[in-house]
């Protein structure tokens, strides 16, 4: 199996808690927004704790997402970034190879709902000339979306087209006005919620308006249909602690102080 791990930092100096969870759970790609930790510094803190070593892997028009891998650089080189997306073709010796999209999308402090839906047309977009380039769409999409599964962005066929059910993603595809829209599965709304084994969400914002939701899920796995006999729902965790810290408060909520305001996302792959 494959482990993949996203978590937005809210540039919080977090080196020591992202090594020990990286350790605890063997990660294999290290996927980081907001993270200020210079490279060199986590390099070495990650390299401390973990064989095999890990290596930097630079963005070239990336500037949100940083990213560190137990694998040479030339496995995941890069097939389309912009400063919020970056699109790797990940080509691991003798595993199956899949296309690997990390963004960090705009915030809802600077963006309404609609603004976000409406960029997740050309990110949806950018993602299928991807795939018709590579010739697959072994595709996976991570990261802080900033967008609950429920919202337009992420659900509507225009947007991510990103649905709950994997017998829905499974027929691979739906026509909406003479276009076909190609899925994505959502697994992340099997973890929203009191009835998830982890907590409700991954950020929480209590706010003083009328529509709160207070748990949001704006930290999401998205995978095509092609790669869903290579997933199962039991390896997708929301991540509450690296082993000898907790990353809740003993309210349960994200502890900023001590590690992010957003809770990381932990997954795997057969590939």
């Amino acid at each position: 199996m494959t482990s993949f791990l996203f978590w937005n930092l809210n540039r919080k100096p977090t080196q020591s808690l992202i090594s020990r969870l990286s350790s605890r759970h063997e990660v294999d790609v290290i996927m980081l927004a907001e993270c200020s930790i210079p490279p060199a510094t986590l390099l070495k803190e990650l390299n401390q704790m973990n064989p095999p070593l890990y290596h930097y892997i630079p963005q070239l028009g990336c500037t949100k997402i940083q990213m560190f891998t137990r694998f040479s650089g030339r496995f995941i080189p890069p097939v389309y970034e912009t400063d919020r997306l970056t699109i790797r073709h990940l080509r691991l010796p003798g595993l199956t190879d899949i296309l690997l999209a990390v963004a960090h999308f705009m915030s809802k402090m600077h963006w309404s709902e609609d603004d976000q839906a409406f960029e997740c047309g050309p990110l949806a977009e950018a993602i299928r000339e991807v795939e018709t380039n590579v010739g697959h769409s072994r595709t996976v999409l991570v990261g802080d979306f900033n967008m609950n599964p429920f919202e337009s962005g992420v659900a509507s066929a225009g947007g991510l087209h990103a649905v709950m059910s994997r017998g829905i993603a499974a027929k691979t595809e739906r026509v909406v006005q003479n276009r076909a829209y190609p899925f994505f599965y959502n697994p992340m709304w099997s973890l929203l919620g009191d009835a998830s084994n982890g907590p409700p969400g991954t950020y929480y914002y209590s706010g003083s308006g009328h529509k709160v939701f207070f748990w949001n899920m704006f930290d999401q796995v998205l995978i095509r249909p092609a790669l869903l006999d290579r997933f199962h729902n039991t390896d997708l965790e929301v991540v509450t602690g690296d082993g000898a810290a907790s990353f809740l408060t003993p309210k349960g909520l994200p502890n900023s102080k001590l590690a992010s305001d957003h809770l990381p996302i932990l997954f795997r792959l057969g590939l």
